[in-house]
């Protein structure tokens, strides 16, 4: 089968296109034949090995696993004997996160990772909603009516979907990112929308009650001054000083303010983006793919994200 692999961090000129055997499933995992797989920042994170935590689960010299790509869409083309819920020919789609292996013609993927394709969507949305749908589900969990909410990296995939389902709570929004996905962001519905290039949100005096934070990188006393008393600031991802701050002083500056700051827990696999799957089906949420790309010009698709350019996901198509 035809794969994107690499064999070293670092840029999307590491990757070529080879001819790699086709995995067998174990015995709880499925064989999917790849109909499409979106691109996550956590691909390109994988690629260059940055921020460290990257490497965990890979290889912290080289990458262990050859193949990126975790969100999947396409038919179960085999099953491992421990597999119940699956049988060849059924349409699947699912987050692979913790195996990979979705820039290829074939990926195995954990049965319990999986869930069935509703036939309203088709395999390209499919392939968007496992990951960032999770993510901006459960940081829109708590959101309430009358909320101030911002979202930082509001542009990107995860935004596309915590945006809306914000304002479906009754939420005021306020969306961050790069001044080329401002128009974009106030299509999703956000109310206020803010170049992070040209204005600093935590230095505003603007206070909120709910911060989910796409891409952290400021301090923990800044994100303590956007919030308001009884405020939660989460966030998914960022620099690995940055995450370990928000999870030690974080916690202790949050509680003696009377706020909550720390890192947002997504539960995967489809009790996480089931939710969000329910409302793309019903045509409640829209799924918004920015372009898609063939297997072979992943490398084209991983700089594009690499640039922050991506408004919303974008999709690989491997069998048309």
């Amino acid at each position: 089968m035809r794969a994107i692999v690499y064999g070293r961090y670092g840029q999307p000129d590491e990757l070529r296109v080879e001819d790699v055997p086709v995995p067998e499933p174990k015995a709880d995992q499925v064989l999917v034949e790849v109909v499409a797989t979106s691109v996550n920042l956590t691909d390109w994170e994988g690629l260059t090995g940055r921020p460290a935590y990257a490497r965990i689960g890979s290889g912290l010299r080289r990458p262990g696993k050859r193949v990126l790509g975790s969100d999947i869409a396409g038919v179960v083309s085999a099953v491992g004997r421990e597999v119940t819920e699956f049988a060849p020919g059924d349409a699947v789609f699912g987050d692979n996160l913790w195996i990979k292996g979705g820039f290829a013609e074939f990926a195995v993927i954990p049965e319990k990772a999986l869930a069935p394709k509703p036939d309203t969507l088709s395999f390209a949305q499919a392939s968007v909603i496992p990951q960032t749908g999770a993510i901006a589900r459960h940081g829109t969990a708590d959101v309430r009516a009358g909320d101030r909410v911002l979202i930082n990296g509001g542009g990107g995939g995860s935004g596309s979907f915590a945006i809306p389902l914000a304002k479906r709570a009754g939420a005021h929004v306020t969306a961050v990112d790069n001044a080329g996905k401002l128009d974009f962001m106030r299509s999703l519905g956000a109310d206020e929308v803010i170049d992070y290039r040209e204005v600093d949100f935590t230095a505003t005096g603007q206070r909120y009650d709910r911060i989910l934070d796409l891409v952290a990188s400021r301090s923990v006393f800044s994100y303590r001054r956007a919030l308001s008393p009884g405020g939660v600031y989460q966030c998914v991802g960022g620099s690995v000083p940055t995450m370990l701050r928000l999870l030690t002083a974080g916690t202790i500056v949050g509680r003696l303010s009377g706020r909550r700051i720390g890192v947002l827990g997504v539960k995967d696999g489809p009790e996480g983006f089931g939710p969000v799957t329910e409302l793309c089906a019903s045509g409640d949420l829209d799924v918004h793919v920015d372009r898609t790309y063939a297997l072979e010009d992943v490398p084209e698709a991983l700089a594009r994200i690499g640039e922050g350019l991506t408004l919303g996901k974008i999709v690989i198509e491997v069998r048309s």
